[in-house]
């Protein structure tokens, strides 16, 4: 049974039995990851606390299949945990904060969803784990740093929303609709019917939050920050063809 060690971040976890769990990974080398934490949800357990949704771990696993061999259908199969140590508990620092937690939450959700089973995902585990920290050191708004982290996750699978040239035509803009099924801003020639007109303000923090400007981001006013919030999360629902149960109990406010 082949051991190996990668830097991971706690996905989700889900019981099995009486006293172990299933814990799903993002691993910086090998991708998500899905492993066996043998009687972690015991009191006495030596990492059972390092393993809970959010926490920055370096893990060591072993591998009921060698190396690049998958199970019928594709599937990798359960790992076992083997040994743990807490690169960041970002979970537990973030338990005590609804708005934050429920953030963390839906980072966690959707990095899940973006990824295969066994496919390396470095750029988007350094996202997952940047937001986590960002989060857990109060950097910004908890809302901004999901929906920074939402468009960037996006922009990684190869749906990034056109901004600032219409999605059809790629007339370079200001543009003044917004559509989710053309894939952003369109111009006013291309523009669906149903398409929306979010403020002009709206536009510029999604810009912001995609090229990683926090200043702009940070003096953004609620109003387009809701309806920020709202398109990032149609587009991605969109994509992602069904929604996200962790979205809708994201605090808002």
């Amino acid at each position: 049974m082949p051991l190996y060690r990668d830097d991971a971040v706690v996905l989700r976890v889900h019981k099995l039995g009486e006293a172990d769990r299933i814990i799903t990974l993002l691993t910086r080398r090998h991708g998500r990851v899905r492993a066996v934490g043998k009687g972690v949800r015991r009191t006495s357990s030596r990492f059972g606390a390092r393993l809970e949704p959010g926490s920055h771990i370096d893990v060591q696993l072993y591998s009921r299949l060698p190396e690049g061999q998958t199970q019928a259908g594709g599937r990798r199969g359960l790992d076992v945990v083997q040994q743990t140590e807490s690169l960041g508990a970002f979970g537990a620092q973030l338990a005590g904060d609804y708005a934050r937690w429920t953030s963390a939450s839906a980072i966690c959700e959707t990095a899940e969803r973006l990824t295969e089973e066994g496919e390396p995902a470095l750029r988007l585990y350094l996202l997952v784990v940047g937001a986590l920290r960002a989060l857990a050191a109060r950097e910004h708004d908890s809302t901004l740093i999901l929906d920074a982290f939402l468009v960037r996750a996006l922009s990684n699978a190869g749906w990034e929303p056109a901004l600032r040239e219409c999605a059809k035509c790629s007339r370079l803009g200001p543009h003044a609709a917004f559509n989710v099924p053309a894939g952003g801003v369109v111009c006013e020639v291309c523009r669906p019917p149903g398409s929306s007109r979010p403020q002009p303000a709206t536009i510029e923090l999604l810009i912001a939050l995609l090229e990683g400007d926090w200043t702009l981001a940070d003096a953004s006013e609620q109003g387009p920050r809701r309806e920020a919030s709202g398109l990032v999360a149609a587009h991605l629902q969109w994509h992602l063809e069904r929604g996200l149960r962790s979205l809708p109990l994201v605090d808002r406010t």
